[in-house]
């Protein structure tokens, strides 16, 4: 198993829910693959046209494959977090995320053919960021990080990311078990990537 592999299977288990852009370039930096979630929730009241309250929530996750992953590239990919993806991204320019924001996770999932030294594991495991906009009133956003160690089938992750690593978990069975993968889908016409217009600078 490689990390290439596994990123294949990783987005089609991913393709369900967020539009997938391969590959997606942002802060300098070319990645396979980009994932978009967006949802709107809305309350009403006896009819539609009383609306109680709507939110919308989102998650921007970058995948990025590796023969292996040190320190520098986590501090690399926080400060693409920090430096692009929220100002860019969530706040798309602004200074507050649209009105209705719910929150935002910003996500990068980094998958290493080696297992990390030590050192890499713990700049994951100590990643945090977590900021409110106006006293939450706007929402907030969310740094969350996972490393994928092909070598030893391990996965590590920054408290913020718990709740992917059974997906992620998952991934190393489905792969052995010959599932196809998200570029066989899309040669089949059953995906379609969406494709990244500009790169994000």
């Amino acid at each position: 198993m490689t990390a290439d592999n596994y990123l294949d299977r990783l987005l089609v288990k991913y393709a369900g829910t967020f539009n997938i852009y391969t590959p997606f370039q942002i802060g300098g930096t070319e990645f396979p693959a980009y994932g978009y979630f967006y949802s709107h929730v809305e309350k009403f009241v006896l009819t539609r046209g009383a609306n109680m309250w709507s939110s919308d929530s989102y998650e921007h996750i970058l995948f990025l494959t590796s023969d292996e992953v040190t320190v520098s590239n986590v501090d690399n990919m926080k400060r693409i977090l920090l430096e692009y993806v929220e100002p860019l991204l969530v706040l798309k320019g602004g200074e507050l995320p649209p009105p209705n924001h719910m929150y935002s996770y910003m996500s990068v999932i980094l998958i290493s053919d080696k297992k990390p030294s030590k050192a890499t594991v713990k700049a994951v495991k100590r990643l945090s960021y977590d900021k409110g906009y106006k006293m939450n009133m706007r929402g907030f956003s969310q740094a969350q990080i996972c490393l994928v160690s092909i070598e030893d089938e391990k996965i590590y992750h920054n408290f913020a990311a718990h709740a992917k690593k059974k997906t992620l978990k998952s991934v190393f069975k489905e792969v052995k078990e010959g599932k196809t993968g998200f570029k066989e889908l899309v040669e089949k016409g059953d995906l379609k990537p969406f494709i990244q217009e500009q790169p994000v600078i």
